[in-house]
């Protein structure tokens, strides 16, 4: 299988590079033909330009030279796993920027009709796993009250735009600083077993 890892953390000593190693190896170690994106170490450019919000609609002509690499990346993926924290309770800006940038019409969308009116219908058909894995500051109860908005995402939009059998898997440390070293190596043991299901 083919499987787009995408990470989206600035720092690379981190515990969330750290979980982003951890599902490249997982996925390697067992012959999957990995495609690891990091985010920060393309130097992606996460602001929707006015020229591209302009023509967002011009489908084949939105994808402009800057945008299809990323494109062709994410139609040749069997699967799709997105590595990041949680800041602000929501994605980092740079995630953010790649959703706004990359999931177009003509690419995760086709809107019947065309233009943009109509209905819309899932285009990443190719993609047959999501998975999000991710880390917070916030603890589980602080982030409830909040409504955990990336975890209400990833599965509703998430499920919406890959069009699994299920939702999306949602693999989420919360509480983050304040685990034991036991805890944080524990949550790693999960997600190499999650990856391992692969």
């Amino acid at each position: 299988m083919r499987v787009h890892v995408v990470h989206a953390h600035p720092v690379e000593t981190s515990y969330n590079r750290a979980l982003f190693d951890a599902v490249v190896g997982e996925l390697t170690d067992n012959g999957h033909e990995v495609d690891a994106l990091n985010l920060y170490d393309e130097q992606f450019d996460a602001v929707l330009s006015r020229e591209e919000r302009l023509n967002y609609h011009e489908v084949p002509g939105n994808l402009t030279p800057a945008i299809k690499p990323y494109v062709d990346r994410l139609r040749a993926a069997d699967a799709i796993v997105f590595v990041h924290p949680v800041w602000n309770y929501g994605y980092p800006a740079i995630l953010k920027g790649y959703f706004d940038r990359i999931f177009l019409p003509g690419v995760s969308f086709v809107m019947e009709g065309g233009g943009d009116r109509g209905r819309l219908v899932p285009n990443l058909t190719n993609i047959r796993k999501a998975v999000f894995i991710t880390t917070y500051g916030g603890n589980r109860w602080r982030t409830m009250l909040m409504g955990d908005p990336p975890r209400r995402i990833a599965r509703r939009w998430g499920w919406a735009t890959f069009r699994g059998r299920m939702p999306p898997k949602y693999l989420a440390l919360y509480d983050m600083n304040n685990c034991t070293p036991e805890q944080l190596t524990g949550f790693i043991q999960t997600v190499r077993s999650e990856i391992g299901k692969f």
